[in-house]
């Protein structure tokens, strides 16, 4: 059965609906509505936006990399030798998912009388295609499974548009080493598109094993052990793990380290959102305790007469408490539905559309995390209550019944 503080703060609520607060009864709604829908969308696509290029760095790479210890800030690397004991305690670990190896190579390429500037990246058998295979446009992943030299090559949309190619086309490459030079005739067999700039410009992506003859290298050097893991949250766990375990002629970088640029960019959205998520609340509080005291003025009568009637302070506190918890809820209810609704029609019907030459992604990117948007409720719930604490409490001790009763 309801209290009586219940059915008083129903009544309250019916009869402001109904009289000259009920305007600004419905902009506090919106007000809580709209603050839970700019909290909902501003860490949905900021959660989104950082996984995606997070994810198109990764596609490229690895989460950590280890290469030989060295100054040189180029593409040519010192060969290092594929150790048994190293790979086997990176893969004790179970954060590692995967482990590849990887070379790259400076080179020019040309097409008719165009001629650019190319890094080979070359890859072999563990490279993980299962993650890299949704960049692919055209054709498809490369076969390094067999003994012979692969002569496929996936080449970026940037730079098959600028070399007017298309899959099965012949691709010459140059590339020098120790003073010589080395031509090697490819076959596009995919087209991809990261949307990445620093990697579509540049990269193509072949046979590992043609990195290791131009450099005179034997089968067991590589350029890189490129690691994967399980959880990007662990990335800096797992990279101090590895770097404790490979030898003092070898270095190990995360992600983060190798291009810190895009990182640093990426973690000024947590400082935009949480500048934003402020100033929303600040202006949802500020509209819920105007309506909240508009309401005690239309109903100052009311509390004359149930103080008079008897009830005590701490009751008709509560009463006013349900009526501005009841406004809450019905805003938070009415902005969660509003939020999902229109962060799932982004998600899957893409509408809002970003130009990829600037934004690196298609179109405006969402991805729930269902968790800290729980928390974020329950904390907005949490402040709003306690704000109500100071009209509630304006309500119980300094209106007094006589006074209340001739009001009007």
């Amino acid at each position: 059965m309801a209290s009586v503080e219940n059915l008083l703060s129903r009544r309250l609520l019916k009869s402001s609906q109904g009289r000259r607060s009920r305007p600004i009864v419905r902009l506090s709604i919106a007000g809580i509505a709209i603050c839970l829908v700019v909290i909902i969308l501003s860490i949905s696509i900021s959660t989104g936006y950082r996984n995606a290029i997070e994810q198109k760095v990764i596609d490229m790479g690895s989460h950590i990399r280890i290469t030989y210890n060295e100054a040189n800030m180029g593409f040519d690397t010192r060969p290092i030798t594929k150790d048994a004991s190293l790979l086997a305690d990176l893969k004790k670990n179970p954060d590692v998912a995967h482990i590849q190896f990887a070379a790259t190579k400076c080179g020019v390429v040309k097409a008719d009388d165009q001629v650019e500037g190319i890094v080979l990246k070359g890859v072999d058998a563990t490279f993980d295609w299962n993650s890299f295979s949704k960049n692919i446009e055209t054709g498809k992943p490369l076969q390094l499974s067999g003994d012979t030299v692969t002569k496929g090559v996936l080449v970026s949309r940037t730079l098959a548009n600028k070399l007017k190619l298309s899959v099965g086309d012949k691709l010459c490459a140059y590339f020098w080493s120790d003073g010589h030079k080395y031509d090697r005739a490819f076959r596009i067999s995919g087209i991809y598109s990261t949307g990445m700039p620093e990697y579509d410009e540049r990269f193509i992506l072949g046979d590992l094993r043609h990195v290791q003859k131009i450099n005179g290298w034997s089968p067991d050097q590589i350029g890189c052990i490129e690691v994967l893991i399980n959880d990007y949250d662990k990335l800096d766990e797992v990279g101090d793990y590895v770097h404790h375990n490979i030898e003092f002629n070898l270095q190990a970088e995360t992600i983060r380290q190798v291009y810190p640029a895009i990182f640093e960019w990426t973690d000024l959205f947590d400082t935009n959102v949480s500048v934003l998520l402020t100033i929303t609340i600040l202006i949802c509080l500020i509209t819920l305790i105007s309506t909240f005291f508009i309401i005690i003025l239309e109903q100052t009568s009311a509390i004359g007469i149930l103080k008079s009637m008897g009830m005590t302070t701490q009751r008709v506190r509560r009463v006013f408490m349900q009526l501005g918890t009841r406004i809450i809820i019905i805003g938070m209810i009415v902005g969660n539905v509003a939020g999902f609704g229109i962060c799932l029609l982004q998600k899957y019907l893409h509408i809002i559309k970003l130009d990829p030459a600037s934004y690196y992604v298609p179109y405006v990117p969402i991805d729930f995390n269902f968790t800290f948007l729980a928390i974020v409720n329950a904390g907005v719930l949490i402040i709003c209550m306690l704000v109500l604490l100071i009209p509630a409490t304006f309500v119980s001790k300094r209106i007094s019944p006589v006074s209340a009763i001739k009001f009007e």
